[in-house]
């Protein structure tokens, strides 16, 4: 399934924020080498297996710092890529993609990254009826982007900030006294929401079901305390785990019988997918 698009505006402005990081009052390096234009010929090769995404981002920036750039996509958004296969190409004046490519590789090389991770984790507990949810660990301002990339790589979003999700936390439930008490507070105060509650223990699980919560986050439970929420909840409540997932015990937090795992690492901890860009003159 074809991932859901990136809003063009959310990609416009992020990509003018990084160039004007990048690129300042102007290249002089460039300047200074080519003060005439050069007519090249760029591709950007994969030197990892991974998932390829972003290319959009990366289309957009040739385009912004350069409108006469031609820029071709070779492989599929979400396709899988070998060592070796190009992504994309680029032509035009030389000077301007010495310009774009450092801002193009990193948003590319932060989102192939993302989700390859993803994908890596949906593939582990292929056959499972469970979803692979990312988190709010995201990186300050792209938290657009890299929620794309966990779609691309089949993966599903969870909420994409507090302003559209309730999620009663355990420093809320501090402040709140109890399970129960927050879940009567947030539904006297928001009936019309899904009420999700964070858990750590079995009785904070009887208890917030008990008071009519719809999901609950099953924090750092181990599978045997997975199995036994699963069991005492029997249906009542959607069952999100999550705390200390990775790919080597997902399977295992999967055979519990919860219905997602939330995996924050998918957008905090994503290696970069190695990628190059090599320029030759046309």
């Amino acid at each position: 399934m074809a991932p859901r698009q990136l809003p063009a505006s959310v990609v416009r402005d992020l990509v003018t924020l990084a160039l004007a990081e990048d690129l300042g009052r102007g290249d002089i390096t460039t300047r200074a080498l080519f003060p005439h234009a050069v007519p090249a010929t760029a591709v950007i090769t994969a030197t990892q297996a991974g998932i390829a995404a972003g290319l959009p981002v990366a289309k957009e920036v040739f385009r912004q710092v350069d409108g006469r750039l031609s820029f071709r996509a070779l492989v599929k958004e979400g396709g899988r890529v070998k060592p070796g296969t190009a992504l994309a190409a680029v032509r035009g004046d030389g000077r301007s993609i010495l310009q774009a490519e450092r801002v193009a590789l990193n948003f590319l090389q932060r989102l192939c990254g993302i989700a390859t991770l993803t994908a890596q984790f949906v593939e582990a507990v292929k056959g499972a009826k469970i979803l692979i949810l990312d988190t709010r660990k995201t990186t300050p301002g792209l938290r657009q982007l890299e929620k794309y990339a966990v779609r691309t790589g089949g993966g599903r979003n969870h909420r994409f900030g507090l302003f559209d999700g309730i999620l009663i936390k355990d420093n809320h439930l501090a402040l709140a006294g109890s399970p129960a008490e927050a879940v009567r507070r947030a539904k006297r105060r928001a009936p019309r929401r899904m009420i999700e509650v964070e858990v750590t223990t079995q009785a904070q699980v009887e208890a917030a079901v008990n008071a009519g919560a719809d999901a609950l986050l099953l924090d750092n439970m181990s599978p045997a305390k997975l199995r036994a929420a699963v069991k005492s909840v029997a249906g009542r409540a959607f069952l999100e785990a999550s705390g200390g997932v990775t790919l080597a015990n997902v399977r295992d937090v999967a055979a519990t019988g919860v219905n997602a795992v939330s995996i924050g690492a998918l957008t905090h901890s994503a290696p970069a997918l190695d990628l190059s860009l090599e320029l030759t003159a046309a």
